[in-house]
């Protein structure tokens, strides 16, 4: 039985890289630079109060967003991380994590709208995010690094890809599962299309849409390790030096490090979801 010609997929994939890389090369320049110097910026932000202050701060934040208790362990939490000598990676990550969290809402939320408005956009979305949610990450990581070279940029992306799903998929749930009815009484009263959409229907779908943001942010983490692999840096270069290296109590203290981000993100995230709740 004869073989079946084969598709140099591959090899299309790498001319196309290479394609950009030379036409648009200044291009991927800027863009590295502007995302490099808000990541910087966001990460000196983050470490210029005292880590004695910043765990005050963010034991206020708890206490007034959750009660005495998350008040409490918020606190306790951060002053732990700096006890092991993670401060400056932990902040270095969650300038990362909150950098790509902005830009997947950004992109994500206005997709997943125009997704639930059109048959068309959602059938021709659907494919592209079943793709950036199950393709590995390392396989999107080499045209990153080629296009942006070694760094925290490349990370970025990474976790940009890797993250946007969710936001897209539940803001057009949230955005379909809207009562029909109670949009054909707002367009009854005389409301055009876009005031249905920012009055009744993005109102209606917060709850739906803050979970989405949620599940952004704990993807963005998960993908902190795979970005300190290509030099992010923050506590994903110490875990997966850690790995690398046997060195268990680096590991797992970093990695510590990283659970408590992402449970202190996720009660703020839930927060924000319950009292869009409470509003609807």
């Amino acid at each position: 039985m004869p073989d079946l010609p084969r598709i140099p997929i591959g090899e299309w994939a790498r001319q196309f890289i290479n394609l950009l890389r030379r036409e648009l090369s200044a291009v991927f320049d800027v863009i590295g630079a502007v995302l490099d110097t808000l990541i910087g910026w966001l990460a000196t932000v983050l470490l210029w109060p005292h880590p004695l202050l910043f765990a005050l701060l963010a034991g206020l934040l708890g206490l007034w967003l959750r009660g005495w208790r998350f008040g409490l362990f918020s606190s306790l939490s951060f002053l732990l991380i700096e006890s092991m000598g993670f401060w400056v990676s932990t902040m270095q990550t969650l300038a990362l994590v909150l950098v790509a969290t902005l830009l997947a809402v950004i992109i994500g939320v206005p997709t997943g709208i125009l997704a639930a408005r059109s048959r068309g956009m959602s059938a021709s979305v659907r494919p592209v995010l079943d793709l950036m949610q199950t393709l590995p990450a390392f396989v999107y990581l080499i045209p990153a690094v080629m296009l942006f070279s070694i760094g925290t940029v490349p990370g970025l992306i990474a976790t940009l890809v890797f993250a946007i799903p969710p936001g897209v998929r539940l803001t057009e749930l949230g955005i379909r599962q809207v009562d029909p009815e109670v949009v054909e009484a707002a367009r009854a009263f005389g409301a055009s299309r876009n005031q249905v959409l920012t009055r009744v229907q993005i109102p209606l779908a917060m709850p739906t849409i803050m979970q989405g943001v949620n599940q952004v942010i704990m993807l963005a983490l998960s993908m902190v390790v795979i970005a300190g692999m290509i030099g992010a840096g923050g506590l994903g270069e110490d875990v997966f030096r850690g790995i690398t290296r046997l060195q268990i109590g680096l590991g797992v203290e970093s990695g510590l490090a990283v659970v408590i981000i992402a449970i202190f993100l996720d009660r703020i995230t839930s927060f924000m979801r319950d009292r869009a709740l409470d509003l609807d």
